[in-house]
Formats: structure tokens, sequence, C-alpha cells
């Protein structure tokens, strides 16, 4: 049985991580490249980096910052933010980072995943969706379904530009379209839940799991070693991912490791 992965996020701003709610009310975290450390040492499996005004300022990642935070760490490092082109994607590979993060220019140009894929296999193309319910009776991650019936109008829409641009595409035949074009993972973050600590996305989670053949990394809401065991279970995401709650040492990663592996998930120690 594959170990399930916990990884912190590092969302950066002007060179400082960052962390806000619903994407919004940002607060400094910390300097990315000292957190990164931090987390490589502390038994993280995964990083992932997210410039995330980066494609709403139509600039590029900082790939100097992107080396200095690989130069630091000995684990798989995923680089998001402005990614437009196999240019993009080639100067983030060659600066350190072993995937990308590709949302925004992914919706926008289809092809650009299957370019991808093709060029640098698709282990290295990471479709990032950031999804939000526009049920206006939604409450919490766990009052509604993940896609609309006659009887339930929740929709679960896909946003752009770090969460600034509606589309009316649904997040769910987005996967599944996307990873058809050679996405070879998906990095989903629901809007709604972000930052809250009231716990994943599970529902939808869980159908975007069983709808794609590639693994899921279910992101936003976590707040407590029993939101991920929940993602893990009844989510059946592949990795589960995080931000203030770790920068902050409200969750330790070796502490949620043993308490995961205590209820029978399999995680590296």
């Amino acid at each position: 049985m594959l170990t399930k992965r916990i990884i912190p996020c590092l969302d950066v701003k002007d060179g400082r991580t960052v962390k806000g709610t619903n994407f919004v009310g940002l607060r400094d975290a910390g300097d990315p490249v000292e957190l990164a450390r931090r987390y490589s040492d502390e038994g993280a499996d995964e990083l992932v980096f997210l410039d995330i005004t980066a494609t709403n300022e139509k600039r590029r990642t900082f790939a100097e910052l992107v080396k200095r935070v690989a130069s630091e760490i000995n684990i798989p490092f995923t680089v998001g933010g402005g990614i437009n082109s196999v240019q993009d994607i080639e100067l983030l590979l060659n600066a350190g980072a072993d995937k990308v993060s590709i949302n925004t220019a992914a919706v926008k140009d289809p092809p650009l995943i299957e370019q991808a894929a093709r060029n640098f296999g698709s282990q290295c193309i990471v479709l990032a969706i950031d999804a939000r319910c526009e049920d206006s009776g939604f409450r919490s991650p766990h009052e509604v379904r993940a896609s609309p019936s006659e009887d339930d109008p929740v929709r679960w829409l896909v946003y752009l530009n770090g969460g600034r641009v509606a589309t009316e595409i649904n997040a769910i035949e987005w996967a599944k379209k996307g990873t058809d074009l050679g996405a070879g993972e998906i990095l989903l973050t629901s809007m709604n839940a972000d930052g809250t600590k009231a716990g994943f996305e599970i529902e939808l989670t869980r159908q975007i799991s069983e709808t794609v053949g590639v693994p899921v990394i279910a992101s936003g809401g976590a707040g407590t070693c029993e939101h991920f065991l929940g993602v893990f279970t009844t989510g059946k995401a592949d990795a589960a991912l995080a931000a203030s709650i770790f920068h902050f040492r409200e969750i330790e990663i070796p502490q949620l490791k043993v308490f995961l592996k205590d209820h029978n998930i399999p995680v590296r120690i």
C-alpha cells in the first residue's frame, strides 16, 4: 500500500511566506527558505511553493528564490504561480523544482497540459484546481454534496488568478479533462474551506479521487489531526496539504504522522 503524504505549502508573496483565510486577509508567516529547511528536517514528504500573485501581476515565479529553497531541502518540491508556457516550466525545473503546478494557464490553454506532459513527463505536471462552492446555503465543508442534482443546487466551480477570477467550469469535470490531457496529479483546494481550520472538503475530494486515475492532494481547511484522518479515509486523498497549522506550530508534522500511523494510515515515519 502506498504511503499517504503530508505536504506543507509555502504561499509566497513579495518573497515572504503568507497565509490568509478564503484567499484573503494575508499575514506574514516567515522566510520561505527557513521554513522549507525546517519542514525537510521535520519529515515532510514533499513541499509545495506557490507564488500566489505571479499570475495576477503577469510575471514569472521568482526562479532565484526557487533555487534557494531547492538547495536547502532533500524532498520533492512542487512550484506554481505565473506559469504560462513550456519555457516557464523548463526554467523552474532547471531551478530545482521536481514538479510544476499549473492552474490559470491550463484552463485558458488546455493543450499546454498535453505539451508539458509530453516534454517533461506527466509525473512533473500538477493540475491545480481552486474550487469554490457557489451554493448560497453553503455553511461548512461537510454540509453539502460535491455535485449538483435536481434537489441540490450546489456547484463547485473553478477559479483562476489566485481565486480572483470566476469561471463556469465544473471542478470535477475539469479534473477529469485535465488528467486525460496528461496531468499526473491534482492539487485540489477548496476556497470555502481555505484557512478556516474547519476540515477538508471531504465529499468533493472523494468525488474527484474516484473520478481521476492520478493522485489527489487535498488542500484547504486542515485544523486537527482528525481532519487529516478523514480526508485520507472518507475523502480517499493520496496526500494532504496544509499551511498555517504547520507554519505556526499548531500541529507538528512528526506528531501528525504518529497519530495517523496509530490509526492505521500508512505514512513514512
